[in-house]
């Protein structure tokens, strides 16, 4: 017969040092990273929303304005309608200018100042295949959800082109 030994197994408990709050200290740390980071994305979503639709409603704007006979003011309170559903339309600027540099071979407008520096034009008075411009802008802390310093003077801006018919 063989014969059977049993050991005794001893479970060794190790002396480990006191850890009591350790993820509480950690999870301190980290969450205002994390928290940066997912206000940062929602932001960046938003800057991007308002920015497309400024190039929406100027592109519909002046749509409206090269095919109807409407006026410059019809065409601007257009833009403001569309944009009135993601921004407060106090803090927009639209401008209706004539863009018939655009058909020369000179130096065209790169900045807000040099669009802002053409001559208005009203929409139901210009010439058939006459090119218009209708721009919109607004300041980013306007219709940041958090502002950020760093981008303060921002300014969102969306324009089209169009030629009237």
């Amino acid at each position: 017969m063989k014969s059977v030994t049993r050991h005794n197994s001893r479970r060794t408990r190790r002396v480990q040092p006191n850890r009591r709050g350790t993820t509480l200290v950690e999870f301190a740390m980290v969450l205002p990273v994390f928290f940066t980071f997912v206000f940062g994305i929602v932001e960046y979503g938003r800057l991007q929303l308002v920015s497309n639709m400024l190039k929406t409603a100027c592109r519909t704007g002046a749509r409206l304005g090269s095919t109807e006979d409407v006026t410059t003011a019809e065409a601007t309170a257009r833009v403001e309608e569309i944009l009135s559903a993601a921004l407060d339309t106090a803090d927009l600027t639209v401008i209706v200018k004539d863009a018939s540099v655009f058909d020369t071979s000179g130096p065209y407008p790169t900045s807000a100042a040099n669009y802002a520096a053409l001559s208005d034009v009203e929409l139901d008075d210009i010439e058939p295949r006459q090119l218009f411009l209708i721009r919109a802008s607004v300041a980013y802390n306007d219709i940041a959800l958090i502002p950020f310093s760093v981008l303060n003077g921002v300014q969102l801006s969306g324009q089209a082109l169009m030629r009237h018919e």
